[in-house]
This record gives C-alpha cells, sequence and structure tokens, in this order.
C-alpha cells in the first residue's frame, strides 16, 4: 500500500503471523482444511481407480455409454448442482459437518476419465497373468494396476489437493460455523465492506500454499512420467 511501491520491505517482522494465532483459532481452522482436502483425494484415488478400471479392463455391456455419461457431467457448471447438495445435505443433517464437506467430493469424472485412459495404455497381458494366477478382480486392482499407474494417480492428487484446498465456494455453504471453516473462507473474513487487513490475509496466503507447493515438488516428476506413458497401447 506505500507510494511509491517499494518490493523489499524496510522492516522484516513476523508480527503478522502472530496476529493471525491470536485473532482466529487457526490451526483448528488449517486442520479443517487438511482433513477436508486429504480425504477426499484418498476417497477419489479409491473410487475413480476402481471405477477405472471396471470401465478399462472388465467387460462391461453398456460400459462406453457410462463412460460417456461421466465424461457429460464434466459440462455441467459446478454452481448448477449447489442448491440441490445443499437441499440434499440439510436433509441429511450434514451441514456444518467434514462429512457434507467430503461426500459430494469423493468421486471426480475427470479422474476416472483420465485414469480410464491411463489403465488402456497398460497392456492386457498383465491383467490376464493375474486373473490366471487366481487374482480377484479387486487384487489385480490394487496389486497390479495401480503401482503401474503412479503418474496418473500422483497427477489426480495434486490437481485434487490444490482444487480442495483452495476452494471457497463449496466449504462458505456447507459450514457456517466459524470453528468448522476451511482456510479459504476464513482468510476472506479479514476483508470488510470498508475495511481489509491486507497483513493477516497476506501471512494467511503464505501459510495456505505452503502445503501445495511441498506437494508438487514431490509429484512434478510424475507428470513427465504419465505424459510419457500415456502414448504407449498395449
Amino acid at each position: 500500500m506505500q507510494y511509491p511501491p517499494t518490493l523489499i520491505p524496510q522492516e522484516w517482522t513476523l508480527e503478522q503471523y502472530q496476529t493471525i494465532a491470536e485473532e482466529i483459532p487457526f490451526l483448528r481452522i488449517l486442520g479443517n482444511t487438511a482433513v477436508f482436502s486429504c480425504l477426499v483425494v484418498l476417497f477419489q484415488l479409491l473410487f475413480d481407480s476402481a471405477t477405472a478400471y471396471a470401465l478399462a479392463k472388465i467387460e462391461i455391456p453398456g460400459r462406453r455409454i457410462i463412460l460417456f455419461i461421466i465424461i457429460s457431467t464434466l459440462m455441467v457448471p459446478p454452481q448448477i448442482t449447489l442448491i440441490p447438495l445443499y437441499m440434499i445435505l440439510n436433509q441429511l443433517d450434514l451441514l456444518n459437518k467434514l462429512q457434507g464437506l467430503i461426500i459430494p467430493r469423493a468421486t471426480s469424472a475427470f479422474g476416472i476419465f483420465l485414469l480410464v485412459q491411463f489403465f488402456k495404455s497398460i497392456p492386457n497381458d498383465f491383467v490376464d497373468a493375474a486373473r490366471i494366477d487366481g487374482a480377484s478382480e479387486f487384487q489385480v486392482l490394487f496389486k497390479v494396476m495401480l503401482p503401474m499407474a503412479k503418474p496418473a494417480l500422483a497427477t489426480i492428487s495434486v490437481i485434487s489437493f490444490m482444487a480442495n484446498w483452495n476452494d471457497f465456494l463449496w466449504p462458505l455453504m456447507v459450514m457456517q460455523k466459524f470453528d468448522n471453516m476451511t482456510l479459504p473462507v476464513a482468510l476472506a473474513l479479514f476483508r470488510g465492506q470498508h475495511n481489509v487487513q491486507y497483513g493477516m490475509a497476506m501471512a494467511g496466503s503464505i501459510i495456505s500454499i505452503i502445503p501445495v507447493i511441498i506437494l508438487f515438488c514431490f509429484a512434478q516428476r510424475y507428470f513427465v512420467e504419465g505424459a510419457v506413458m500415456s502414448g504407449l497401447k498395449g
């Protein structure tokens, strides 16, 4: 806010971070965001991989139609489903609860589509060999397919984690109690109608992007590997 603007501050201080800890239950809100984002990623990896495996490697009648319907949901703006989802969660008494945040995000049409394409690139010989050895479909999925699909799983994990960690509108609708809010919603409270607390908002934003940067640093090598392997055909 200084004019003329300066890139490097004249005084270095951690006062804003201390103020955040005093003004709001920051650790609790950070924990809510972490639990919400991590559980959504976990459920999406589980359900999306199982669905994609069934559509890619099991002869299911009408599986192309099923996949087309799943992909077609990507064309529906998420804002359209907010009110119906809110009404359903209200009837199930899931408002202001982490379950209400997580359950509607437990699957992802994009994740299913990406894993279907990746599973199709894996030769069927691996699946047939496992079945001949007596492996069940779940054993084939968890012991054969998923270890070979690490690049796709890492890509989905990063995209899903970033989307849910930074999501504002959905947690704003579901979580109405302050202690149950997620980080993006809590940071928005620093912006009032006539006053904006830029210091605390910026300090909170720095803290909020650290987990995303760490996750991306660990998973970035899988993006290149996934791009290379996605072109292989059995």
